[in-house]
């Protein structure tokens, strides 16, 4: 007896025409779908989140950052620290660092070496 052959189901053939023309699938496109929603919810919210809520915490001024620095050095801070810990450029730390002396908040240790007042 001879064997019949049987005709490939539609089914059977749909997937392999997908395959052999690497047709995405509803199910596929679905899935890039979701990817790309949260990828671009990942990419708004920090924009959201950078935001400072008004009336919730209120920025430091740079005068109290540079002053924090130097209270955080034991041994006195230089304008070499102050610059590398705050990213600020040379001729702005020498401003604050006179604003602060002038009003009485840091004092000179000795040349180039800045302590906060009640150090000294």
């Amino acid at each position: 007896m001879t064997q019949r052959k049987h005709k490939p189901s539609f089914d059977a053939m749909i997937r392999l025409f997908i395959q052999k023309y690497d047709i995405a699938t509803k199910k596929e496109i679905n899935r890039l779908a979701r990817k790309i929603e949260d990828l671009e919810k990942r990419v708004s919210k920090p924009a959201d989140a950078a935001r400072p809520v008004p009336g919730t915490k209120k920025e430091q001024s740079a005068g109290e950052v540079v002053r924090n620095v130097i209270k955080d050095m034991a041994d006195g801070a230089t304008v070499t620290d102050i610059k590398a810990q705050t990213g600020y450029d040379d001729k702005k730390v020498r401003n604050i660092l006179q604003r602060l002396s002038k009003q009485g908040r840091i004092r000179r240790k000795k040349r180039g070496v800045y302590l906060p007042a009640e150090y000294v």
